[in-house]
């Protein structure tokens, strides 16, 4: 028997309430209060560690995790491989995620305005808070981890998610905090979608699932 098809949605939605809530309430900090002692501190250690190989690193998370090949490539590929895979509704979750996600940050960066680090080395404007780069690479991280099912995935993502807020830091892209509130909203939005359209989810043939 699935194990989906015993699992309550309630602690999971509740959960995806909270982070969101989590997300919203360190933007509001940050924009009362504009720098954090953690973030100065955070990002005086970062500026000791750069150098050419670093950056180098941080341009390739910097590719994967924004502009069109996060926003348009990575949902799209990764619909296509779950309709492949006779798996549409995973394919729908995972859109829906990678959608809703961008969508509430920009709305985000818009609300809370916050100023980017002056040391920053990419010719960025927008808002600071949150992270878009975390916020979807938190998304690809819960999203699969959920669909999937495999201890591997979440070990992987995690390592992912933890390497492209350490780039986004480094290239002075973002503070700390931005960081960690898009990962916060990524995972919230990532858990709440999965949610949503778990009764279907059950559903998906159990050969399509392995």
């Amino acid at each position: 028997m699935d194990s989906r098809a015993r699992m309550p949605r309630r602690p999971f939605v509740l959960a995806g309430v909270v982070l969101l809530g989590l997300a919203v309430a360190l933007g509001a900090l940050v924009a009362a209060r504009e720098q954090l002692g953690i973030d100065e501190a955070w990002m005086s250690e970062v500026l000791e560690w750069r150098g050419p190989v670093g950056e180098a690193i941080s341009m390739v998370f910097d590719f994967l995790g924004g502009g069109w090949f996060a926003i348009l490539a990575v949902p799209i590929g990764a619909g296509i491989a779950f309709v492949l895979a006779r798996r549409p509704w995973s394919a729908l979750d995972f859109v829906l995620a990678s959608a809703v996600s961008a969508g509430l940050c920009q709305l985000l960066k818009a609300l809370f305005g916050r100023a980017r680090p002056e040391e920053i080395l990419l010719p960025l404007d927008n808002g600071s808070f949150p992270s878009g780069h975390t916020t979807n690479a938190a998304v690809i991280v819960v999203s699969l981890g959920l669909l999937l099912r495999r201890a591997w995935i979440w070990v992987a993502g995690m390592l992912y998610l933890v390497a492209m807020a350490f780039t986004r830091t480094y290239l002075g892209a973002h503070w700390l905090t931005d960081t960690l509130g898009g990962a916060l909203l990524g995972a919230g939005v990532a858990l709440l979608a999965w949610c949503l359209l778990l009764p279907k989810l059950r559903v998906e043939p159990l050969g399509a699932r392995r």
